[in-house]
């Protein structure tokens, strides 16, 4: 008799902040809901998230956010305010398998490589890199300068990832949306989510 093996369902966190791309971070969203690998999604909009959503999305408003990204309710996210530092993913000792900040402003890359942990979105990723967890931070900035530059050697070195919003045109993409979405898929193949639709290069044989 076949014995089925149960699915172990992905911990994530993510986190959405106060640089431009907040079509980046609704695709991740939409991603990571609808893959059956994920349980659970801690879902940490800051506050200056909020007036970017308003300005690229129309979307207004904390109270149902997740809900009016995804266009339909979700089981799966449970949404965060950044001043809720007695949240579960403020501590190493609940189980976490992870952090996508995405965008990642240069002020939360700051805060992040500085160990400020001055909110909930700087202390969970402080525990990610505490705990040996995977943390993809999503820069968007350009130019850099010299003390952004320096913010993401020191989080590189401490252990994050430095995964900068640069969308791939060899797929020839149709507009931003798809963009986004060929990016999440990126972002999910680094953390061991790789997504199905996502475009892969084959060179010419």
């Amino acid at each position: 008799m076949t014995q089925t093996v149960p699915i172990r369902r992905r911990n994530l966190t993510v986190a959405l902040t106060g640089a431009s791309g907040a079509v980046f971070g609704q695709a991740l969203l939409q991603r990571l809901d609808a893959d059956e690998r994920v349980g659970r999604i801690h879902f940490i909009p800051s506050d200056n998230a909020l007036r970017v959503l308003a300005e690229e999305m129309q979307l207004s408003g904390r109270n149902g956010l997740a809900e009016k990204l995804l266009g339909h309710a979700s089981e799966k996210i449970r949404q965060h305010t950044e001043s809720d530092i007695g949240a579960g993913i403020a501590s190493g000792s609940y189980p976490s398998d992870g952090m996508i900040v995405l965008p990642c402003s240069m002020g939360t890359l700051a805060g992040i490589a500085n160990g400020l942990a001055r909110n909930l979105i700087e202390r969970a990723a402080d525990v990610c890199l505490k705990e040996r967890r995977p943390l993809l931070l999503c820069v968007r900035e350009t130019p850099f300068n010299k003390i952004h530059i320096r913010n993401m050697g020191l989080a590189a070195d401490a252990g994050a990832t430095i995964f900068p919003v640069i969308p791939a045109f060899y797929n020839r993409p149709a507009d931003a949306a798809e963009m986004a979405r060929q990016f999440v898929c990126r972002v999910l193949a680094h953390i061991g989510l790789p997504q199905d639709d996502a475009f892969v290069w084959k060179p010419e044989e």
